[in-house]
């Protein structure tokens, strides 16, 4: 592997608890499993696309961390002793997204990453110190653009597409769009691409990967594939959203043979809050994305399987089986499922949104979309906590935002601490009592009509980008003719299907927790503590079915 471009700089400070230095006794924990071994200037220890990477820790010397971004290989720390290597997908069973070579002779400790998931699960202590730093080294490479290089036309579905899986799933990638950037093209003769054959996506620095299914590129980041090798799982949960997330980590702790699907990406649409401030035991607040990568590993330490992107099309459910259909064609059985496939984005029913939302209109507010449209004046549409939490966020990367509510206040839908200070936010342009009615712009939004429905007058405001949060619709369509629903559409529970308990569907053996369940409270706690219920009920299900089955079992 090359070095990067530039010369490598002294050692990277530590920032926000990214790279610290471990004690002594946390480096003779790490010795006591792992293997010392020297190093000389120049070695490489892994390259991106590695898979099944140690986790070094060093001892001596100095190693630096190099990474792709748009079409420049560049150095993105550098490390000394008492540092470990090395980020979140470490963890998580995903490749490696940068590369590491040695710069500086001397020594490291090697730790099989196997052992690292083990030591993390169990010392408490030292696990946090290297699971925190993790994060935000994740959180880092997201932000700087490494990782995976996708190139596409911003018009191209596919292209979203493509941008959507990997910020989703939080993984780092960059993107290179071929209508602004003059660059591009030139990459890709040197590729052996035409423009036509766009989007693609670059891995390893070198893998040409023409137009992927979200299955292959899946496949490649290491996002997990169903495990079809059981006759039969204990439990199969749809949907990764916070229910999802609890009763994963619920039912895999307590031994049952857990399976996790998702559509699209852990966290659900949680993930995409870039802060949630009321949520029991975060004082200062947590991102979504953090709540879910932490629900994720926790889960797996213990067991659960997670396959992403896998979408169920079917359920069929009899003699005490139940039989997911994925729209791959594939197939999971299982004795029990909890259905958490909460809720799909509501869109606006106005001219012209689909043609926009490629390049202009988004359902989430993450730091990809606010790279997207940093410096731009933007439209946010809604009046929940959702809206509001991407209203704080964005004006810390944009010079304006709009925000148009429906309702003629805030209070009606948004929590108290967070309307006060949206309200108190010299960037934010409240627009109460207003609809947008129209989209201007022909390739890319240029601005928007907002009626204010009090008065009936008309305002055009100019925006690049516009954020929707009006809601959600129940994602249950796969569920019909197998499951009662109720005529909005959400799982009927409870005392509507003559159940006992609210998590109870009208089909034994399968539950519902969290926003797909009528009369669900649309609160991340709710939706936690509705997963870990259904767990309860899955394990009573199974008693009262196999008597002394033993979870695990098959």
């Amino acid at each position: 592997m090359d070095a990067a471009d530039t010369a490598p700089p002294e050692e990277t400070p530590d920032l926000f608890g990214a790279y610290p230095r471990l004690s002594e006794a946390q480096l003779a924990v790490l010795d006591s499993i792992g293997t010392r071994r020297p190093t000389e200037a120049g070695e490489v220890l892994y390259e991106e696309g590695d898979e099944d990477v140690d986790f070094f820790v060093i001892a001596a010397g100095k190693v630096e961390v190099v990474g792709t971004s748009g079409q420049e290989r560049r150095a993105l720390g550098v490390h000394g002793p008492g540092r470990f290597l090395g980020e979140l997908g470490l963890l998580a069973g995903q490749p490696a997204f940068t590369g590491a070579v040695v710069r500086e002779a001397g020594e490291v400790i090697a730790v099989p990453h196997d052992d690292l998931r083990s030591l993390v699960a169990a010392d408490a202590s030292l696990g946090d110190v290297i699971f925190r730093a993790f994060l935000f080294r994740r959180w880092m490479l997201i932000g700087v653009g490494t990782g995976v290089q996708i190139i596409g036309s911003r018009y191209s579905p596919e292209t979203r597409r493509l941008r959507d899986l990997c910020a989703r799933n939080r993984i780092p990638h960059a993107w290179l769009d071929l209508d602004r950037d003059p660059s591009v093209e030139g990459l890709l003769r040197r590729l052996g691409v035409e423009p036509t054959e766009t989007p693609i996506v670059i891995w390893r620095g070198r893998d040409v990967l023409r137009n992927p299914s979200d299955a292959e590129l899946a496949e490649r980041l290491g996002l997990g594939v169903p495990d079809a090798t059981r006759a039969s799982h204990d439990l199969v949960v749809v949907g990764a959203g916070p229910a999802g997330l609890a009763a994963a980590v619920f039912g895999a702790s307590e031994g049952l043979d857990t399976v996790v699907l998702d559509a699209v990406a852990t966290g659900g649409q949680a993930g995409t809050t870039s802060r949630i401030e009321n949520y029991p035991g975060f004082p200062t607040g947590i991102s979504g994305g953090e709540l879910a990568e932490r629900a994720v590993i926790q889960a797996e330490r213990f067991g659960a399987l997670f396959a992403i992107p896998a979408r169920a099309s079917g359920l069929d459910s009899s003699d005490g089986q139940h039989l997911i259909h994925l729209d791959d064609g594939s197939e999971l059985l299982a004795r029990t499922v909890v259905i958490a496939t909460g809720m799909r984005y509501r869109k606006l029913g106005i001219d012209r949104l689909e043609r926009l939302e490629g390049p202009s209109i988004y359902y989430a507010a993450t730091m990809v979309e606010a790279r997207l449209c940093a410096g731009d004046p933007v439209v946010i549409v809604g009046g929940g906590n959702s809206a509001g939490q991407a209203a704080e966020f964005l004006c810390k990367h944009v010079p304006e935002v709009n925000l148009v509510v429906r309702e003629s206040t805030l209070a009606e839908n948004m929590s108290r601490y967070l309307s006060d200070r949206v309200e108190r936010n010299p960037k934010v342009a409240l627009m109460l009592s207003s609809e947008v009615r129209e989209l201007e712009g022909e390739d890319a939004l240029e601005g928007v009509v907002v009626e204010h429905t009090d008065s009936g007058e008309r305002e055009r405001i100019a925006a690049r980008a516009m954020f929707v949060f009006i809601g959600g619709e129940p994602q249950t369509d796969w569920l019909r003719g197998e499951i009662a629903l109720t005529e909005r559409g959400y799982v009927a529970t409870g005392s509507e299907v003559g159940r006992a308990t609210a998590q109870e569907t009208s089909t034994e053996g399968v539950f519902a927790a969290g926003d797909v369940r009528e009369g669900a409270v649309n609160r991340v706690a709710s939706a936690v503590g509705e997963g870990t219920v259904a767990i309860r009920l899955v394990h009573s299900h199974l008693e009262r079915r196999d008597g002394s089955r033993q979870p695990g079992q098959t």
